[in-house]
This record gives C-alpha cells, sequence and structure tokens, in this order.
C-alpha cells in the first residue's frame, strides 16, 4: 500500500475509531471531532474525527474549553498534534502556552512483512512479562533510559494486559537484567496493532534487539489477525523501521500545556 492509503487507514482506524477504545482507568469527553481524557497521571487530547473543515475560530474554541477543562482539574496534558492537522492548530496551541515536545514519525506497514523468529545477541533471552513484578522492573528500566520518574508505567501495562484485547509486553534480559522491553498494543475493532516501547539500556544498543522485538510482535501481530502495524518511531527506530520494510506516512508532535518541569 502506498503512504497515503496507509495514512487514510490510522486516520480511520486508530484516530477515528479512538473514542470507543480508551485505555483501561481512562475516560473522556469528546467536543465535536476532539476527543479530551483523563488518563491516571495527567490528560491527553486529540482531533479523533474529521477537522478539515474547521476554521480558526472554531480551533480557538476548542483550544481555549480544552486548557479551561484541565485547568479546573489540576491537571496537566498532552495534545497530540499531527502534520495533516489543520495548519492552524499548532500556532494556537503555541499561543496558549504550549510547548512542543520531541517530534515523531509516523511509521505504518504489512504486519507480515516484518514477522519472524526474532535473533538476539548471545547471552540475552527474550519472553513475556506477565506479572507485577515484571511489569515494575520494565518502569525502572525506562526510568534509567530516560533520567525521569516512569515508575507509573508499572499500573499502566498491567492494565492494559488485562484489557480486551490485551497488551503483550515483552522482555529482553541479561540474567536478571532487564535490558530493554517493548509491547504490542491491539487496538480493538480495527485491523491495526500499535508497537510501542523498544527502550534498550546504552550499553546494549546497536545490537539487534530492537529488530528482534519488532520481529517478535509482527508475529504476534499477524497470529492474531491484525493486518497492519502502526508506530510513532523515534530518530532513532525510524531508519530501522523503513530498513524493515515500513513507510513514514505523516509526523506527529506532542505540545504539552501545564506541566512543571
Amino acid at each position: 500500500m502506498t503512504p497515503d492509503a496507509l495514512l487514510e487507514v490510522y486516520d480511520a482506524e486508530v484516530r477515528g475509531m479512538f473514542p470507543g477504545r480508551l485505555p483501561p482507568g481512562w475516560s473522556g469527553e469528546q467536543d465535536g471531532p476532539l476527543m479530551r481524557c483523563l488518563t491516571g497521571r495527567a490528560g491527553f487530547v486529540m482531533l479523533a474525527g474529521p477537522a478539515a473543515g474547521l476554521s480558526r475560530p472554531d480551533l480557538q474554541g476548542l483550544v481555549e474549553r480544552t486548557t479551561a477543562y484541565f485547568a479546573d482539574r489540576g491537571r496537566w496534558f498532552e495534545w497530540k498534534t499531527f502534520d495533516h492537522d489543520p495548519p492552524d492548530l499548532r500556532p494556537l496551541l503555541l499561543e496558549a502556552g504550549a510547548v512542543p515536545e520531541a517530534p515523531e514519525a509516523l511509521v505504518m506497514g504489512e504486519a507480515a512483512a516484518l514477522a519472524g523468529e526474532p535473533i538476539l545477541p548471545a547471552g540475552l533471552t527474550l519472553r513475556e512479562a506477565t506479572t507485577r513484578v515484571d511489569f515494575e522492573r520494565v518502569a525502572a528500566m525506562q526510568s534509567e533510559v530516560w533520567g525521569e520518574d516512569w515508575s507509573w508505567l508499572a499500573e499502566d501495562l498491567e492494565g492494559r494486559r488485562q484489557a480486551d484485547p490485551p497488551t503483550t509486553v515483552l522482555v529482553v534480559e541479561d540474567g536478571d537484567v532487564v535490558v530493554s522491553a517493548a509491547w504490542l498494543t491491539p487496538f480493538d475493532g480495527t485491523t491495526v496493532a500499535g508497537l510501542w516501547g523498544g527502550s534498550t539500556l546504552a550499553p546494549y544498543r546497536g545490537r539487534g534487539i530492537y529488530r528482534a522485538l519488532v520481529a517478535r510482535r509482527a508475529r504476534l501481530a499477524v497470529d492474531r489477525g491484525y493486518r497492519f502495524l502502526q508506530v510513532d518511531a523515534s530518530d532513532d527506530s525510524r531508519p530501522i523501521l523503513e530498513r524493515l520494510g515500513l513507510s513514514v506516512v505523516g509526523g506527529t508532535t506532542p505540545y504539552v500545556i501545564g506541566r512543571d518541569g
């Protein structure tokens, strides 16, 4: 499929069906095409419906109502924007005090093309994480990689694993040390599954661990009947995914309002 056709799948299924498949523990409300959510720790916002016809005053109203909504609840929030959102949106967010974070490539492709047996460096093992202790170890690894507190991730992963359909969390270990983790999150009612996570401790990078995790998750997706994979890819993972056959179909940038530090 062409990148444009894959982007249409993303807009119709991943974005368009998002209001009906909120993650465990999230609550939300719609404001026209906009979805506002309260998560376990903050807020999340995204244009989930068709927005091409929104005028600048329409967008201004959405931004003002959204900032007021989260301010009233004492929450900071992330507004997930896309390169193909209405062009007035990002300037309006900046005017509202939003801070853009690192952009990511929106990457998609056929799961079957990536499915295979993972090949790991000698001495490392790959398995499915299933317990709260596992998820706490993943969160500790993520905290080390990113240099900030990711302890909230343990509860998030535990909830996602208990959801329907469940998220599958994979860990790569060197003995009793979690050196990398990634998870497959199927989007209920769609043909798409998300490749999330994929962080690796610095001494273990560049050794094929990320590729191995992609291969195993792609196989799981195919086995469960999901045709497409979707990734919000960093500059580190995007080249690997492109070499494996996925396509960059667009871009996404989070804009954050109200978070200290």
